[in-house]
């Protein structure tokens, strides 16, 4: 079949039919509503859906005859190859529309901690949460989207922290992750590089080894600290605030954000609500005669908060005690490391055991949570009668009242250890 002319295509009318190209089965010049105007369709049967398609190759006279003979035959390659070009574009067309919405990776982070925040609720875990990501991985894959990531790029943003600060970096793993396993969710990426990044990382010091427990002053020392740095008449809520946390064996966020509804002066109880535990389970705290007196001092401050921040009135930070202790540069049982706040829980916890008071009481003291489920299930008690002299005991040694610490605990272990009769 001889190819169509221009003279022909030019002298096409609205009402003509089809004009056959002659050169490329299938391809034909449809005429439009402007005479000597059309359309270059290609008539084909799609390898891929077996179904009868037309696709439009542009329009006359601004595809010639020539070009839309040499666009049909190039399409006429790609069926023989079994390709449908139609699906082929339209295919392409989604990737680019996917591309253009497929976050980088610094985006993804805030829009994961934007999700996830609102059901946390320690304010410290929020900010570190996101800090880890803006201050180790955005610099260096910040700008990569999410669904070119590779565990090299990973293993690139770990690798500088992932010996030298072990916990930080398997933190910042643990992160990363949650970010791209959202996006593996959304479809943007479709797996996960933090799942295999440990092939390309060399193996970290095992846990045991490398944490670094909280420097705690040696219990016997005490005594002469709470004399000689804590035994001020001025205020100063660095020190009220670091009194009644030795005294009680309390955390630090627990003190810190103590309010005056969960005091209880008749029945001489710190009631600590189970939204302010770390075990979620509410902890009842009985209270020593100087612990009384230190929340009767706080009463003269206006404030819903028992130990307020001086100057914002809100709950202080744990820099307070933090400063305080470097201040007076703080013994500990960690060398040239000044004593924490928190501590001081492990300087009980050791006083405890050193005057054989049972594990049980010691534990509860401290609100640790049973890890024993079956001993756990049966934990219906929280011991507060019991635990009562035990605390009375230890604030008669830390503030070394006139009647010796060791007369002190022996008349709290009689409460605690009652002979049983013969008829128990």
């Amino acid at each position: 079949m001889a190819v169509i002319t221009d003279a022909k295509a030019r002298n096409m009318k609205p009402d003509d039919g089809l004009l056959p190209h002659g050169g490329v089965t299938g391809l034909a010049l449809e005429p439009s509503a402007t005479k000597g105007h059309g359309k270059w369709i290609l008539r084909y049967t799609s390898p891929v859906t077996q179904k009868r398609r037309k696709a439009g190759l542009g329009g006359y006279p601004d595809v010639g005859i020539a070009e839309a003979g040499k666009k049909g035959m190039l399409f006429r390659e790609q069926l023989t190859l079994g390709i449908d070009p139609l699906e082929l574009k339209a295919e392409a067309a989604q990737e680019a529309v996917k591309a253009a919405v497929i976050p980088l990776f610094k985006d993804a982070a805030e829009t994961v901690y934007a999700e996830l925040e609102p059901g946390w609720k320690n304010v410290k875990h929020k900010a570190q949460w996101i800090n880890t990501l803006r201050d180790y991985a955005v610099p260096i894959i910040g700008e990569i989207s999410i669904d070119q990531l590779e565990p090299r790029h990973i293993a690139d943003v770990l690798r500088p922290i992932w010996l030298e600060i072990p916990e930080t970096a398997s933190r910042l793993k643990q992160r990363i992750h949650a970010v791209l396993a959202w996006g593996w969710a959304h479809g943007y990426c479709k797996s996960n590089p933090v799942d295999v990044v440990g092939h390309l990382l060399p193996q970290q010091p095992s846990k045991a080894v490398r944490v670094e427990h909280q420097p705690a002053m040696p219990w016997r020392i005490i005594p002469e600290f709470w004399k000689q740095h804590l035994s001020v008449e001025d205020y100063d809520v660095s020190r009220a605030l670091l009194k009644f946390l030795i005294l009680t064996a309390a955390r630090s966020g627990e003190v810190r954000g103590m309010t005056w509804n969960e005091v209880d002066f008749d029945q001489r109880i710190w009631i600590i609500p189970s939204e302010r535990m770390k075990a979620k389970f509410q902890h009842r705290v009985p209270l020593s005669r100087t612990a009384i007196e230190i929340l009767k001092k706080q009463q003269a401050f206006d404030s819903d908060l028992v130990f307020p921040s001086v100057r914002a009135k809100k709950v202080a930070t744990d820099m307070t005690m933090t400063m305080l202790l470097r201040g007076v540069n703080a013994p500990s049982d960690s060398p040239e490391r000044t004593a924490t706040a928190h501590g001081f829980r492990s300087s009980f916890r050791d006083w405890c055991s050193e005057n054989n008071y049972p594990r049980d009481l010691a534990e509860r003291a401290l609100a640790h949570t049973v890890q024993n489920k079956v001993e756990a299930a049966y934990h219906r008690t929280d011991l507060l009668n019991q635990r009562r002299p035990m605390m009375e005991a230890w604030e008669a040694f830390v503030v070394q009242r006139t009647k010796s610490a060791e007369e002190a605990e022996r008349e709290a272990l009689k409460h605690v250890f009652k002979p049983r009769s013969r008829s128990d």
